[in-house]
């Protein structure tokens, strides 16, 4: 509400008295602290060490053991649905986030938009005297808007954060990310050689805008929103790091879950009696079919540790070893936050919480992956391509993730995983600490929580109602409750009755104690969810959902299913979407401009994202370069689009025209031209592909021919990906190859840029005419310049 003013006005100056109310920035309650929010990524109940895992985290390990670890707190089984509640207190599908921003689908639950009714936490407390900062990941923008082209009204500056730097979307590489800085793209600062890391960027700049609030106003309270990589994938860290781990996995994921639950029941974590479930607890392919013969979803299988050869056996643990040391080395970073904090002597009056956004990943599948961007092409991965780059896992040369034992045993004692609306997907760490506020130190609350509980427990800590209206609009309720009451009481029973789950066509419901939850795969493609069964747990003694009482408690069961039906309906979850991860993330969605046959691209400006670049999948391209040489000597990148893991880049090197498609990280196709290059002004030099069928449906294949204007130079077989070249980074450039590069035979060095010679620009057409056409068309057009 507007501050009328007081003063007195007159014409002259001397007459008047000025009140300065209206204009006074909004100042913070004396003695206000600040609030600090970790909130890793992909990291199971079962891994940090302070919740009985086998990865060290001394430095998360010491904020538990100045604070509180919940035991069961909840999270939507998926990243940009929890984090829409981790900074609203509402549902996800309140917020539009029944899946991540990539996948919406345009429907009230899930199109991607926070809607201004559901305020974030940084939206309310600037508005109270907060400085708001934010670093890593925000996955809160619809894709459409993921581009300079767009509105920013979903960035992180324009929901209340004063100071962004990270990444936009699902996932980036931590040694060649995608970064924002405020509300623009901007290069990474070093190399990998130079000994880059995003994690410890990041920290860098979250210290940074720390400090410089603190410099000018040491009492001025800080909200920072800390979200690293971490610990999704790609799983990439130094190598010092990753090597600590060397052996500590040898004896497998299912021996390992044995040992954390053993370590989680003397913690007291969980409830003595809990037994571990069965490795592949709700079927595998040889056992279980969907309707009409629908197969079962074949990444959805744990292969038996026994079953696996010796070097499977050793490809699988380390890739345990890279993620968790890529763990231990986030922990680091958070030591340097916690180092700064008491350096300045605002650690104790630091509200710290720290959770993950969902359970550990399955999306490795049973043999883990060198190139996670294969999921999402429906291309299964290769063991013997593996097993030959097990050395490299963790570096530049993978986007590599574990397979999905793993996730079994960091998500310990839970079953399933990640898109799963079982404990294994929605049950994960939370630990609070605010030494000034809160008197207990080291203990376990076993009360039942949520991440939409997260938002009122805090503005209850910090005294602040949430406003009727925020930047005009008038706000949905909360729809968590507070925590706070458990700080100092252990025995108190939760606060909280219910709260269902919605993911990827799983579904659950808890309410006092009791839990339905059916058995329908993720993203499976089963769809007929009238016919999915659903089982019944009373979770409050059996957590890790072992005990199944539908046949025994039929009532209860009913109540449950209805009261799911009346949450779904109240929080806008319909309609259901299981469809499979190509389907759902190829999804046509808005664009500011209609999909057309010709794009242009000039060099210099900002790389543009996948999402709004030319798409060539699955369909016959030219891609024409329009450039000025004067003589010998040109090379470099003329145009590039994706990277290591992906991407395709016409290039100059040796004085001859190349072309390289590079399949999903899996195979450089290159072609390279016949003659060497003409000299001249307005030359074209081109790349045409001409599609001639697909295999499987959606991989096209046929013939790739390079030209000097209309003369044919070069030509090969080729073939190319279904789905994106990436999930996350890495967009379209010309005259240059930004961050990691498509292909390691570019002559010179980052950023290959175009030299020797001048570059107009470039064309890709996706018409489907013939290139010689397309080509005299060109000519005819520059003559009449």
């Amino acid at each position: 509400m507007a501050v009328p003013f007081r003063g007195i006005v007159n014409v002259d100056i001397r007459d008047s008295v000025p009140d300065w109310g209206p204009y006074e920035q909004p100042k913070a309650a004396p003695g206000s602290p600040n609030v600090l929010y970790i909130v890793l990524d992909d990291v199971g109940f079962g891994a940090l060490g302070c919740y009985g895992g086998p990865i060290e985290t001394p430095n998360i390990d010491r904020i538990a053991a100045n604070g509180l670890r919940y035991g069961q707190w909840h999270t939507t089984a998926l990243c940009s649905p929890t984090r829409s509640c981790l900074l609203t207190g509402r549902n996800h599908t309140t917020n539009g986030m029944a899946c991540i921003s990539e996948a919406a689908v345009g429907f009230p639950g899930a199109n991607g938009h926070i809607p201004p009714e559901c305020a974030t936490l940084a939206e309310i407390l600037v508005e109270q005297g907060f400085s708001t900062a934010m670093v890593g990941k925000w996955h809160l923008c619809a894709e459409d808007e993921m581009n300079l082209a767009s509105t920013k009204r979903n960035w992180p500056i324009g929901r209340g954060f004063e100071r962004f730097y990270g990444f936009l979307g699902a996932e980036t590489s931590q040694w060649y990310p995608d970064l924002v800085h405020d509300n623009h793209p901007v290069e990474q600062p070093a190399t990998p050689e130079e000994g880059y890391h995003f994690g410890v960027d990041i920290t860098d700049r979250a210290l940074e805008y720390f400090g410089d609030v603190k410099a000018i106003a040491p009492d001025r309270p800080v909200f920072l929103y800390y979200a690293p990589g971490c610990a999704h994938a790609p799983h990439q860290a130094p190598k010092e790091w990753t090597d600590r781990y060397r052996g500590r996995f040898d004896a497998g994921y299912e021996a390992m879950r044995a040992e954390i639950l053993a370590r989680q029941k003397e913690m007291g974590l969980i409830p003595p009696g809990t037994e571990l479930p069965a490795l592949n607890p709700i079927g595998g392919p040889e056992t279980r079919s969907g309707p009409e013969g629908k197969p079962f979803p074949l990444m959805d299988y744990t292969r038996p540790w026994e079953s696996l050869s010796g070097d499977e056996k050793r490809l699988f643990a380390r890739m345990a070893e890279v993620y968790a040391g890529f763990v231990s080395h986030c922990d680091d970073q958070i030591g340097r936050l916690l180092a700064y904090l008491e350096e300045i002597e605002q650690l104790d009056n630091t509200i710290i919480v720290l959770v993950s956004d969902n359970g550990a990943s399955g999306e490795g599948g049973p043999n883990g992956s060198v190139n996670e961007n294969k999921l999402f092409n429906g291309v299964p991965d290769d063991l013997a391509e593996n097993l030959s780059l097990l050395d490299d896992l963790g570096t530049t040369r993978t986007y590599n993730h574990y397979p999905n034992g793993w996730a079994m045993a960091f998500n310990a004692p839970f079953k399933m995983w990640k898109r799963y609306s079982f404990n294994g997907g929605t049950c994960d760490p939370c630990i609070i600490s605010w030494p000034a506020g809160i008197t207990a130190r080291g203990e376990i609350r076993d009360q039942y929580h949520h991440a939409t509980d997260v938002v009122p427990t805090l503005l209850d800590c910090l005294g602040i109602e949430l406003p009727d209206t925020v930047k005009g609009y008038t706000q949905h309720p909360i729809q968590g409750v507070s925590m706070r009451y458990s700080f100092d009481a252990a025995a108190i029973p939760t606060a909280k009755h219910t709260q269902f789950y919605s993911m990827l066509g799983t579904r659950g419901i808890w309410h006092d104690g009791w839990k339905a939850v059916t058995t329908h795969p993720a993203i499976s493609g089963w769809s007929h969810f009238p016919e999915d069964a659903w089982e019944l747990y009373h979770t409050e003694t059996d957590r890790s959902e072992l005990h199944d009482r539908a046949a025994e408690e039929p009532g209860r069961l009913a109540e449950l299913v209805g009261l799911w039906f009346h949450e779904a309906g109240a929080n806008q979850a319909l309609p259901l979407d299981d469809r499979l991860p190509i389907e759902i993330l190829l999804t046509p969605r808005p664009q500011l401009t209609p999909p057309r046959n010709r794009y242009v691209y000039r060099p210099g400006g900002a790389e543009v994202p996948e999402s709004v670049a030319v798409s060539v999948r699955n369909r016959s391209y030219s891609i024409g370069a329009l450039v000025d040489i004067p003589g010998p000597g040109a090379a470099g990148v003329l145009f590039s689009h994706g990277g290591r893991f992906g991407g395709h880049a016409l290039y100059v090197k040796d004085n001859r025209l190349h072309y390289v498609y590079n399949f999903l990280g899996s195979e450089q196709q290159l072609i390279r031209a016949d003659e060497e290059l003409p000299t001249g002004e307005n030359l074209i030099l081109a790349a045409s592909f001409d599609k001639d069928g697909e295999d499987p449906p959606g991989h096209a294949h046929g013939v790739l021919s390079l030209y000097y204007g209309d003369r044919k130079v070069a030509e090969g077989r080729i073939h190319t990906q279904a789905g994106k070249f990436g999930i996350g980074g890495e967009g379209l450039n010309a005259g240059h190859d930004a961050g990691e590069p498509v292909t390691d035979d570019y002559p010179g060095t980052a950023p290959w840029a175009f030299t020797g010679g001048t570059l107009n620009r470039v064309a890709v057409d996706v018409s489907g005419e013939p290139f010689v056409d397309l080509e005299r068309e060109a000519a005819a057009m520059l003559s009449r310049e």
